[in-house]
């Protein structure tokens, strides 16, 4: 088998869809699998109309769940995929010149390109380089939960960059909607760090947060992308503040065991 596509998913009905439908015809010989944790929505009957191999899977963590979903796979090549990101045309075609003709590269990076409202943030997280295609024995993944990554198992990587882009559906809903779930990953990523031995620090809580506003907005030129970039800058200042409290927070904990030590009584 020259591909396998691996997905890790959770009542993504309003996302895999349009996953699904744009890896259909990336290879002849190909399998998708999908290791599902817990979904109540038509997610599984949605994977199971594809075709795909689905594993019912308690939620293990991001680098753990992703590793059970790469090791289940059975091709020479590995797609890896979160539930609310496509291939668009363009990458679709070098993936499948990439799997024919690799050369002596081993992985390949692809560009994700963040889409609202069915159009794409042209420079907010602009360029956003990940990993993707892989060969299957060669590599795995790593990192700090949510924060994970591909990366080899032993030796160098031999990498090289395709073209074209990878849609992620990352704010269907609406940035509300999103906020809520950079505050999810602010708190598992500051969980990671904290259990790494990483400490909150109150100058981090002041500066980080203005400083990845104007990363965004200024040297990735957000701004361009209207109203839109402006929200994708402030959200992504909202997660790094989220982060650096909860890390806080987690030090304060630690120092007192008493969980109420500490709160204002009114």
């Amino acid at each position: 088998m020259r591909l396998s596509v691996a997905i890790v998913c959770k009542n993504n009905a309003d996302t895999i869809g349009r996953t699904l439908d744009s890896v259909r015809e990336l290879d002849d010989d190909m399998e998708i699998v999908a290791v599902d944790s817990g979904s109540t929505d038509e997610t599984i009957p949605m994977l199971e109309s594809a075709g795909a191999r689905v594993i019912e899977s308690d939620w293990l963590g991001f680098v753990k769940t992703k590793n059970k979903a790469l090791d289940a796979c059975k091709g020479e090549w590995v797609l890896a995929l979160d539930s609310d990101e496509s291939v668009l045309p363009d990458l679709a075609r070098a993936i499948k010149d990439a799997i024919i003709k690799p050369g002596e590269r081993t992985g390949f990076m692809v560009n994700r390109m963040v889409f609202y409202r069915g159009e794409p943030l042209n420079f907010a997280w602009q360029p956003e380089w990940r990993l993707r295609l892989v060969k299957r024995d060669l590599f795995h993944w790593i990192g700090l939960d949510p924060h994970d990554h591909l990366a080899p198992i032993e030796g160098e990587e031999r990498i090289a960059r395709l073209a074209g882009d990878l849609r992620h559906d990352s704010i269907e809903g609406g940035f509300g909607v999103f906020l809520e779930k950079q505050a999810r990953h602010a708190r598992t990523m500051a969980a990671s760090m904290h259990a790494e031995g990483r400490r909150g620090s109150a100058l981090k809580l002041v500066t980080s947060p203005p400083g990845a506003f104007a990363k965004q907005l200024i040297a990735k030129q957000a701004w361009r992308d209207g109203i839109p970039g402006w929200l994708a800058a402030a959200s992504t200042a909202a997660g790094t503040l989220m982060k650096h409290a909860a890390l806080l927070e987690m030090d304060l904990e630690r120092r007192s065991p008493d969980p109420v030590r500490g709160e204002n009584p009114s």
